[in-house]
């Protein structure tokens, strides 16, 4: 008999879930980029998101095409051990092989856990952690590059920085359409879940809780940035894009989205590099204070 494709109690994510999940994420504010309403709605056509209660909290489970489903961590304040043990149970009713993945250190750590459960290292989903003010000063030897590319940008090009609003997140599209027609998105899954993911934003914007710079240039948008409060004291970026032509432009929509709107914040995750060389020295190069790491957890 085949497995059913949703636990008990769940049911996908919807637009109308933002408030709830919001207000439960606050009275447990994640440290991993993964928990938020936007990065859970604007990946939904990707991951297919479910939701659904575990114990007092919410449980989400993600089901990527062809791949196990899998959980993450809670949506709400949650005992580790309590809600692990039910969710993989949850799990258990969909796939022969339960896991919870994406969850912090924090959580495996707790009193018990390991002598419940199988925790394994997955180190291509630890997100990049900066200083603030590290990536809006670029100062010292380290960021002497960053600082050149900026600099080159600033002195050879006269452009606007203008918060994103939705004639702007309309405009944006253009930009993202021709950067995945130059990337060849439709060629690669993971662009092309991206790509989808980029457009589910933008088209919501102002039903969702990010904001957004964008950079442009001779009356075109050529870059931009999207991101939103993770906890107290972290700012998540979800999307950076610009065009690569444009020597020192991914410099300064970093820069500037920094300067501009999250000052009062004292870290930016950027999310993970997903094993992807490039990626991890591009994240690398701007000299992370710390990795938030994750892991995989399976039934003993």
């Amino acid at each position: 008999m085949p497995f059913p494709s949703v636990p008990p109690g769940f049911r996908p994510l919807m637009l109308d879930d933002r408030a709830e999940i919001t207000r439960r994420l606050g009275l447990n504010p994640p440290e991993t980029s993964e928990l938020t309403f936007t990065n859970l709605f604007m990946w939904r056509g990707h991951y297919r998101p479910l939701i659904g209660p575990v114990g007092e909290a919410l449980g989400v489970v993600l089901r990527l095409e062809g791949e196990a489903p899998f959980g993450l961590g809670p949506v709400g304040p949650a005992d580790p051990v309590s809600f692990t043990k039910t969710m993989l149970g949850l799990l258990e009713t969909i796939t022969p092989t339960p896991m919870i993945a994406r969850v912090g250190r924090n959580w495996v750590e707790a009193p018990g856990f390991r002598d419940r459960f199988r925790v394994v290292p997955d180190p291509d989903q630890n997100d990049y952690v900066y200083q603030t003010q590290d990536l809006i000063h670029l100062a010292g030897r380290k960021y002497h590059q960053k600082k050149n590319h900026l600099n080159q940008f600033l002195n050879q090009y006269r452009f606007e920085a203008l918060e994103l609003d939705d004639l702007l997140a309309a405009e944006a599209l253009e930009l993202e359409e021709a950067w995945c027609e130059l990337r060849q998105c439709s060629l690669d899954p993971g662009l092309s879940g991206e790509d989808r993911a980029v457009h589910e934003a933008l088209r919501h914007f102002g039903r969702l809780d990010y904001r957004g710079l964008v950079l442009r240039i001779d009356g075109r948008i050529q870059a931009f940035s999207l991101g939103e409060p993770l906890n107290p004291e972290t700012v998540v970026i979800h999307v950076e894009k610009a065009n690569p032509d444009i020597r020192g432009l991914y410099a300064a929509i970093n820069q500037l989205f920094c300067q501009r709107m999250w000052g009062a914040y004292r870290f930016i995750n950027r999310e993970q590099d997903l094993g992807r060389e490039g990626l991890r020295k591009a994240k690398q190069s701007y000299h992370p204070h710390r990795l938030v790491e994750k892991f995989r957890v399976f039934p003993l």
